[in-house]
Order: structure tokens, then C-alpha cells, then sequence
């Protein structure tokens, strides 16, 4: 392995366990994130799920993929928060006076977040078995729907990373970090089908990464038919491929963009 690439995963693993180390102090912060999901469940599986009909499944079956991956989208936002609070604080200062790559910084903290969001996915695991979601296809494809669904968490908290590293306080990070995500994660497939959507919106919702995800979820997990996601569409024909390339085009796009907004942001 290259030393400079040795140098990077070595300052990256000491940042990671720094960023461990402060949820270990403050364990709230993995309570309240896998108090939201919770809530979402119950909320949609006993409350709104009577109303919603999905053809030739259980709402609850249909619900799991949906509330996984908006789980996972909304819990990259602590990244952006967690970065605005180390601007704030002067310690991006501090680590950028020391001999370590500035990657290490960015992988240090969403590698954290990554190892937070499986905590919170080990959560809802359970809370989906108690309330009747049931995984219907083999152990290699639920276990590859749960890489998928990781691998696009930490896409997620690339994104996160530059938004918080563009902003100067913590409390437009919060917003920041959320505003755009109630949008992204409610026109798509989540919680309803998007048959019943105007062609327009539908045309967006059956795109959007989290639909995708979401779609390719419920196809590993084997939560889904040809009447909730029909094949003669693209998006839904493909959706593991489309899940595939779009945590690829975040990654490609929003690593070396927040890796170049850390080096403006350090200095400012």
C-alpha cells in the first residue's frame, strides 16, 4: 500500500475513534437518533398504514425499506452538524496544524457516523420484526440490501460533510443539514407508491435516490411485486443498479468537493 494512502487510513482510524469516543461520552446522541426512526414506524405502521392500500403486500412489509433508508438519510445530517460544532469550537484549526492528511478529518467523522447509523439499522431490524415486517428472500440478499443500505449512509454523510463544512454556526448546520432532506425523502416511493402520483411528480419520485434505494431494498429483502414496481419502467427494472450509481455519483462528486471546502474552511 502507498505510504500517502497508509498515512490517510491511519489518521482517518485515529479520527474515527476520537468521534467514537465522544458518543461513547455522550451516549444521548445514539438514543434520540434511534428514538426518531421508532417513532416513524409505529407512527406509519398503526397509524397511517390502515389507510394506505399496497396491492399483494402488508403496509408494514412495503413500510421497512422505506423508513431504512430515510433513517439513514436523515442520520447523515449529524455529520454536518458534528463538523459546524469542530469549526466552531477551533478544533478543525488544531487538527490542521498537526502533520495528518485533511481527508483524515472528513473520513474520521463520517466513518463515526457510519458505525452510529448501524447502531440505529440494528434498531429498527427489531422494531420491524415486532411489529410483522418479515425478510422473504435468502441470507445473501437481505445481507447485500444492508450493505447497499450502509454504503449509501455514507454516501449521504459526504453530502452532509460539505454543507457542514459551508456553513458558520451550528445552528445553520442543523437546519441545513434537514431542510433538504424532508423534500428528497417524501417525494419517492418511501411510505406510498408512486402510481398514484401526478405524472410529474412521479417522474421525480421514481429517480430519486432514495426511491431507488428504497425499491432495491424491498427487491433484496423480497418485499415488493410487479404491481408495486412494475418492470416495464426503468427505475424499478434496474433499481439496484440505480442505487448502485447513484452512491457512486455522490461519492464521486461530494469527496473531493467537501475535501477542498475543508481546506477553504479551515482557514476562514
Amino acid at each position: 500500500m502507498n505510504a500517502d494512502v497508509r498515512a490517510i487510513v491511519h489518521d482517518g482510524l485515529v479520527v474515527t475513534r476520537r468521534n467514537l469516543l465522544r458518543m461513547k461520552r455522550v451516549p444521548d446522541v445514539v438514543v434520540f437518533a434511534a428514538i426518531q426512526p421508532l417513532m416513524f414506524v409505529l407512527l406509519f405502521a398503526y397509524v397511517f398504514g390502515s389507510a394506505i392500500k399496497v396491492p399483494g403486500i402488508s403496509y408494514r412489509e412495503f413500510l421497512m425499506a422505506g423508513v431504512f433508508t430515510q433513517t439513514v438519510a436523515f442520520g447523515s445530517a449529524s455529520t454536518s452538524v458534528g463538523l459546524a460544532e469542530d469549526l466552531q469550537r477551533g478544533i478543525i484549526e488544531r487538527f490542521r496544524s498537526l502533520p495528518m492528511s485533511r481527508a483524515a478529518v472528513l473520513i474520521g467523522r463520517t466513518s463515526a457516523d457510519l458505525l452510529n447509523n448501524l447502531v440505529v439499522t440494528i434498531v429498527l431490524i427489531g422494531t420491524g420484526l415486532l411489529v410483522g415486517w418479515r425478510m422473504r428472500s435468502g441470507l445473501f440478499d437481505a445481507a447485500s440490501g444492508f450493505v447497499l443500505l450502509l454504503v449509501f449512509a455514507y454516501a449521504m454523510s459526504w453530502i452532509s460533510a460539505f454543507i457542514g463544512l459551508s456553513v458558520r454556526s451550528v445552528e445553520v448546520a442543523q437546519s441545513a443539514g434537514f431542510i433538504w432532506l424532508f423534500p428528497v425523502t417524501f417525494v419517492s416511493n418511501a411510505f406510498v407508491p408512486t402510481a398514484g402520483m401526478p405524472t410529474g411528480l412521479r417522474k421525480i419520485a421514481e429517480w430519486n435516490p432514495i426511491s431507488a434505494v428504497t425499491t432495491a431494498l424491498r427487491k433484496l429483502f423480497g418485499n415488493t411485486n410487479d404491481q408495486i414496481a412494475p418492470m416495464n419502467r426503468w427505475p424499478e427494472r434496474h433499481a439496484i443498479a440505480l442505487a448502485v450509481m447513484w452512491c457512486v455519483l455522490i461519492l464521486v462528486t461530494f469527496v473531493p468537493l467537501s475535501v477542498r471546502r475543508y481546506r477553504v474552511a479551515a482557514t476562514r
